[in-house]
């Protein structure tokens, strides 16, 4: 049984779901002659500055970017080359901000600002230059405040609770597990644990 509704024609076809084409991408209009080359060149040079107004970025990820905008290499590539040109898109200072950031702000060791950095898609040689900023001692006072403050907020715990918990944040951090547990020894023993039965670590 069919239910016709107040002011509606038999078979108007009103209350019925109408389904729309699939919306074509960048690359689709410009094969079929819909835009030119200059139009889509525009419209990708747009909402890379969109994009980078709202955070810095590496190439491959506004590469990735516009890509998933649909946008074709054959606009990306020349557009993002013009960028880097103008220093729009540098990868170098991108990569020095987050191991600047990343160390500073967050502690963080060495190998996961590196984990980081390869996510981003920032070559190897880059990457190497950046996180030259930090040497093994600057890493190791870095991890040495985050020790102090882990082990504080588990005062009152059982000791092996505390360098557990402690030791497994130090190693999230990206700080080698020798390292970590002897950090966390040294700050359980400042906070007046005992420690002398603690192994050293090699």
């Amino acid at each position: 049984m069919t239910v016709q509704y107040r002011g509606q024609a038999p078979g108007s076809g009103v209350g019925k779901r109408r389904s729309r084409a699939p919306r074509k991408s960048v690359a689709e209009r410009l094969d079929d002659g819909e835009i030119t080359h200059e139009e889509a060149r525009d419209a990708a040079r747009e909402a890379l500055l969109r994009i980078l107004t709202a955070a810095q970025k590496s190439r491959h990820e506004l590469e990735q970017a516009l890509a998933r905008k649909g946008f074709p290499e054959s606009v990306v590539i020349p557009l993002l080359d013009r960028f880097d040109e103008v220093g729009l898109v540098d990868d170098a200072g991108y990569a020095g901000t987050i191991v600047r950031t990343r160390h500073g702000e967050r502690g963080l060791a060495r190998r996961a600002i590196s984990a980081e950095l390869r996510r981003r898609g920032i070559d190897e040689e880059t990457a190497t230059e950046a996180l030259d900023q930090i040497d093994a001692d600057d890493e190791r006072v870095a991890g040495a405040r985050l020790a102090e403050k882990l082990v504080v907020k588990t005062r009152g715990k059982d000791r092996d609770v505390r360098v557990r918990r402690a030791v497994g944040s130090l190693a999230r951090k990206g700080y080698a597990p020798g390292m970590a547990f002897e950090l966390v020894r040294e700050a359980l023993a400042a906070d007046g644990e005992e420690t002398d039965d603690l192994p050293y670590a090699d």
